[in-house]
């Protein structure tokens, strides 16, 4: 999913380029970069199909159309990644080896995200699975890769089935939360890995994580938890009330730590009154008129969930 950085998309599809086991298809979603991103992966000798958006859906509406589109061609696996993220060679043959290597019934695999000088980054640490069982872990550890609760969509493949089965990210989500909403949603009966020995590199512009001093876009970050926490089934009844209570110790670090106050409160006013007011729109209608309208139709027959 692209927006806005031709020179990082370039990048990124370069590293796709050079997989040890290449991808049997590659999807660029351009969220109306404007800026000639979708020349740039036309041009590209990997040759990706690319959807290219007339308004800017953010990356949730990015990774649902990618998504959309990916499942719409057959698709039985989805590697989803950002235009900032750069795979190294064996990342996606290291994803599909803990795959088969596992013994137990896991729909999604994640990379190790790291920074352009090699640590890990913050942004992206998958979230391990509490109170997991012996058994569950000692799969998991066979397979080389720990079990997870929720994890990034920074280099993540996805079961093709289980995301017909509970459905497409939530695109009114916007930015923010998306990836987590998603992968709670598809791990909440089944197994999640998190696969160390893949990695790619997250050419983000500093090295941090999200809460620091988000400005305005605090808004989505506070409507869409309270949409996660109040609207969504991905969440068990006790992981509420546990990520409710982190996600505000988190808030009040971030106030606490911020240069402009005013700001992140007035667009935590916004993002409070907006997520108590209404619920998030079905995807299908936020990316109507998109040119996806027939692959969102065929998630949304029997078998399959938009």
């Amino acid at each position: 999913m692209s927006h806005r950085r031709p020179v990082l998309l370039a990048a990124a599809l370069d590293g796709l380029a050079a997989q040890t086991r290449p991808a049997d298809l590659v999807v660029v979603v351009d969220n109306a970069s404007g800026d000639g991103s979708a020349e740039v992966a036309r041009a590209h000798a990997l040759a990706p199909e690319v959807l290219e958006l007339a308004r800017n859906t953010g990356g949730a509406g990015g990774f649902a159309a990618g998504l959309a589109r990916a499942l719409a061609r057959g698709a039985d696996l989805v590697w989803l990644m950002d235009d900032d993220t750069v795979p190294t060679p064996g990342a996606l043959e290291r994803l599909l080896a803990a795959r088969a290597a596992h013994q137990g019934r896991a729909v999604l695999w994640a990379s190790r995200a790291v920074w352009t000088d090699g640590r890990d980054h913050p942004m992206n640490t998958p979230r391990e699975r509490p109170l997991v069982d012996a058994a569950t872990r000692a799969r998991a550890a066979a397979a080389g890769a720990l079990p997870v609760r929720s994890a990034s969509f920074v280099a993540l493949l996805v079961d093709g089935a289980a995301v017909r089965a509970r459905g497409l990210p939530v695109a009114d989500y916007f930015i923010w939360n998306d990836d987590f909403e998603f992968t709670t949603r598809l791990l909440r009966d089944a197994e999640g890995l998190f696969v160390p020995g893949s990695v790619v590199e997250h050419r983000t512009r500093t090295f941090g994580s999200t809460d620091a001093d988000p400005g305005e876009r605090f808004a989505y970050e506070v409507r869409n938890k309270l949409w996660l926490f109040g609207r969504s089934s991905a969440l068990r009844p006790l992981e509420r009330v546990l990520y409710a209570g982190s996600t505000l110790r988190r808030w009040v670090r971030t106030v606490r730590r911020s240069s402009d106050r005013p700001t992140l409160l007035r667009a935590g006013a916004r993002g409070l009154r907006d997520g108590l007011r209404h619920g998030p729109r079905p995807t299908a209608e936020v990316l109507a008129g998109l040119g996806l309208d027939e692959d969102l139709r065929a998630l949304a027959r029997p078998g399959g969930r938009a």
